[in-house]
Order: C-alpha cells, then structure tokens, then sequence
C-alpha cells in the first residue's frame, strides 16, 4: 500500500475530469432553477414548491454532509466502534425534529427560526440575538466543510499532506464555486443541486458497499476480521466501546457531551430548520422529515461497511498520511476497490456533499442576515423583497470570505467532530429558547435572550478553552496550550446550562408578555390557521 499516493498522482486527471464534468452539470441546473428567483420567497424557500419528497431528499442532502460521509467512514476506520456512535447519535437526533420541531415551525414561522422566536416575543432584541447564534452556528459548520474540501481536493490533485499553501488555495477555490453557486440559485438552485446530490451520495455509497462485501464474501464477520488483522496489535478494539472515548473518566464524559450535541443539535440547525419552509403545508413538513430519516438511516448502515472496509483495505496508518488525514478514507477506498474511475465518482459526490451544504449553510446565514437584521431591525420591515435579496447576495459573498479563511484555520481536523461542535453550539443556543417558546406559556424575552446569548457565549468560551482549540499536537494551534476545559465538546455544561438560563430569565422577569399573541401561536403551531400571514408585530 505504500505506492497509493503515487498511483493516485499519476491518475489525478482522470478525478480531475470527471469533478469538473460534475460541476458544470449543477452550474447549469442552478442557473435554470434561477430563472423563477423573482421575489424574497423564490429566493429564501424555493417559491415553497418543493414536495415532501423532494423536501426529504433535499434534507438528507443537505444532512449528508462531509462529516457524514469523509468524517464518519474516517472515524470507523480508525476508531472502530466509536467511530460508528457518530452515525447512531447523528440518526436518533431526526426523532427529535420529527416530534417536537418540524411541523410545529413550518406552522409558525416565515423564512428563518427567527420568525418563530420573535412571534409572541418582543421583534428586534429577539431577531438579533437568533441572528447571531445563526450565523455563529453556520460558521461553525462551516468550517468542518471547508476543511472537508481542503483535504478532499488536496487528495485529487495529489497533494501533499504537509503542503498547507497548495491546500489553502485549493479552500479558497472551493470557497469561491460555493459564493457563485449561491448567488445565483437561492434555494431552489441549492435544493435542486441538494437532491441531485443525495441520490448520487447514497448510490455511490451503496456500489462502494456491495464490492467491499463482495471482496469479504458478503460476510460481516469476515469483513471485521480483516478490519482487526490489518490493524495489528491492538486491533481487537475496533470491535469494542472504549477505542476512543472509554481510556479515561474525562473520554467517557466526552462522549456523554458528544452523544446529548448529535441528538439534540439537529432539531436547532438553522440550515435544517429553513428547509421547512420550503414546503407548502405543514404535513408536507413532516413528510419530508419521515423521507429524510430513511434515507439517512440506510446511508449510515453503508458507513459502517464502508469504515471497516478502509480499515481491512488500507489501514490506519496509510489514512493518516494522506492528505486529508482521516477524511481520506472513504476515497482512499474508492481508489483500492475501483481505481480512478471509482475515485472521480465518488470524490465529485463528496465534493458535491460539501458544495451543497455549504451553499444550503450560506443561504440560511444570508437570510438571517438580510431577513431579521436588516430588514426587520435596521429598516424595521419598510424593504421591498428585491433590496432584501439583494442585501443576501452580499451577505454571501462576505460569509464566503469568512468561511474561507475558517476553513484554513481548521484544515486537517476531522470534520465529523467539527461538526458535532456546531450541533452542541446550536443545541445550547437554539433549542432551549425553540422548545420554550413552542411550549411554554410564560416565556419571556429576557428569558430567550438569557437562553440565546449565554448558551451561545458559555459554547464558543468552553470551546475555545478545550483541547479542540491548544493544547496537543493535533489542536487548531498546536503550538499554545490555554485549554483549561477537559472535554473536548462542551454540550454536557452549555446545553443544561441554556435550559436554565432561559428558565430563570423567564421567572425573574417582572413583564408580562402578550396572552393574546401567545394564543395564536399555540394555535397556529398545532393547526396551521394563519401560516401564510407575515408576523404580527
């Protein structure tokens, strides 16, 4: 296996052709899907056209990201049974959306989550404060994105590993097709581009995983041997809980913090959440919710074949010098089990996987943008949609220059755990103050913003004071060392936390809120009645 990074330079070409083929297909679908872009609807939820179905498909595109499929196999491969808890965590958080969100937020809001937290609250300090936790969450999962691409890129063009100029250029590439798409498309181009994505991503996957099943006689068992025998001493625990989160009291808190991120930061995702509107009924909603969870469950059953099969194939240790690191090892498999031809395929599916999602992330951070803040605090509503839509476009361009830049700092971290940092983000800053004013009649505005801003503060200061951020050799700064927080993601402090900020906020406020206002929204939440009419206040 030691010649794998030169076959793979001396066939860079062919991947290189069949990406570019791929991204000249979607330009042209988004540049059609662009025509009917006419007002801020057709620009933010695709004119509401979508069905459940295609809304599904959409979200599981959209979910499917690159820690799903780069991230997730990564972390099989070299962790084993730990590595699949991501999976597991990642599909057991749609139950939450499906039972407590989708259709209640589709019957609420307009565009944003916002629209929903600020129905019965007070406009303008609500609108701002969910505008920052969204754009604080899609930075966040931007950048595992980003970093996707750096090292995705990177392995199809044959770089090295240790050049990191080559790789930030190539971010920045990405980072630049991602603002075009944008610009361009809105959200009926990302959808479409979304569903093309997801069904490629989930045959792809499905191809990959009947051959490496083949390879072992269609037999798990056999396969897992393999995993095990390739691996050497140690091997064995693959197999078993432990590899990664059980050496230690602080790892098995970890993974307690990494388990409550992944099953409650779905349902608070401001990219997910949006997806909602995209539907013309609530029950449509909840369709596209129960599509999504099927096509994403059979997905992560192929990453566990796919995980170990990297493992069995390719072994760690070559994984890990690659470029990319341990995102490599889903086309490092593809290369081993199909050649370049295999590789191309799958390496323009993944690359499609980040396009979309960050395309799908930079649309919902310019909504929120050009929706809550400028069109509903600074000119307080009196925009017409086009100068709305056009403050977006902006706003993606300098969301792209950001995420670029973020995707750099984090290139060479799995994106599977960057990711579950931006769900633990999203969970401690959305879901209490969602949940809340879904479901509690007192809720306050102090109480939201308490929720929202100490949430989103008490996340990012512990993140960035984790061994995430210094501390070790594979920290974003590897050289400093001012962790003080042992736990590599915080939800297990922020997410409680959120909760009983927005609790106590709630009952030391002495104002009381409108009964009147909060009256509807139960009804319009549970029944729909209204759905279509612009917030109230």
């Amino acid at each position: 296996m030691a010649g794998l990074g030169a076959q793979m330079k001396d066939t860079a070409w062919v991947n290189i052709l069949i990406f570019g083929l791929f991204v000249a297909i979607t330009l042209v679908v988004v540049f059609r899907a662009s025509r009917n872009n006419k007002t801020a609807a057709d620009y933010y939820a695709a004119g509401r056209s979508f069905t459940g179905p295609q809304n599904g498909t959409a979200i599981a595109g959209d979910y499917l990201s690159a820690a799903s499929f780069l991230g997730i196999c990564g972390a099989i491969a070299i962790n084993g049974y730990d590595g699949f808890l991501y999976s597991v965590g990642f599909l057991v958080a749609w139950l939450v959306a499906l039972l407590l969100v989708a259709e209640l937020l589709r019957n609420t809001g307009k565009f944003t989550m916002a629209d929903v937290l600020s129905f019965r609250l007070k406009q303008r300090p609500v609108r701002i404060a969910a505008a920052t936790t969204t754009l604080m969450v899609c930075f966040f999962y931007l950048l595992a994105q980003m970093a996707g691409a750096g090292g995705l890129v990177s392995l199809l063009l044959g770089l090295d590993s240790k050049d990191k100029l080559g790789q930030a250029v190539v971010i920045a590439v990405v980072g630049a097709l991602m603002i075009v798409y944008v610009l361009i498309g809105g959200m009926k181009g990302t959808t479409w581009v979304q569903i093309i994505k997801a069904m490629l991503l989930i045959a792809g996957a499905a191809v990959m995983t009947f051959i490496v099943l083949a390879m072992h006689g269609f037999n798990l068992s056999t396969l897992l041997d393999a995993a095990v025998t390739k691996a050497g001493d140690g091997g064995a625990a693959l197999l078993s809980p432990g590899k990664a989160y059980g050496a230690t009291g602080t790892s098995k808190l970890d993974f307690i913090s990494l388990a409550l991120a992944l099953v409650l930061g779905t349902a608070a995702l401001p990219h997910v959440l949006m997806r909602f509107y995209t539907v013309p009924t609530a029950k449509e909603a909840r369709r596209s919710v129960v599509w999504a969870i099927w096509l994403i469950g059979i997905f992560y059953l192929f990453t566990l074949v796919l995980g170990y099969g990297a493992g069995a194939l390719i072994g760690s240790k070559e994984i890990l010098a690659a470029p990319g690191g341990v995102n490599a090892a889903a086309p490092l498999l593809a290369f081993v089990i199909g050649g370049p031809v295999l590789l191309g395929f799958i390496s323009a599916v993944a690359f499609a996987t980040i396009l979309a999602v960050v395309a799908g992330l930079t649309i919902t951070a310019a909504a929120s943008f050009a929706h809550d803040i400028y069109t509903n605090v600074i000119a307080k509503g009196e925009v017409n949609p086009k100068a709305e839509v056009k403050v977006a476009r902006r706003t993606v361009v300098v969301i792209g220059i950001v995420a670029i830049g973020g995707g750099i700092l984090a290139n060479g971290q799995n994106v599977a755990f960057l990711v579950a940092l931006a769900f633990a983000v999203a969970a401690s800053a959305n879901l209490p103050t969602i949940l809340y004013s879904l479901f509690w009649k007192r809720f306050t505005t102090q109480g939201a913003l308490w929720s929202m801003y100490g949430g989103l503060a008490l996340a990012i200061i512990l993140i960035a004071f984790s061994p995430v951020v210094s501390g070790n050799a594979k920290a974003m700064i590897p050289g400093a060392d001012f962790a003080w927080f042992p736990l590599a993601n915080p939800g297990l402090v922020s997410i409680p936390a959120a909760f009983v900020l927005g609790w106590l906020g709630t009952v030391l406020d002495k104002t009381k809120e409108s009964r009147t206002l909060q009256a509807e929204m139960e009804v319009r939440s549970l029944t729909g009645v209204g759905a279509e009419k612009a917030t109230p206040h």
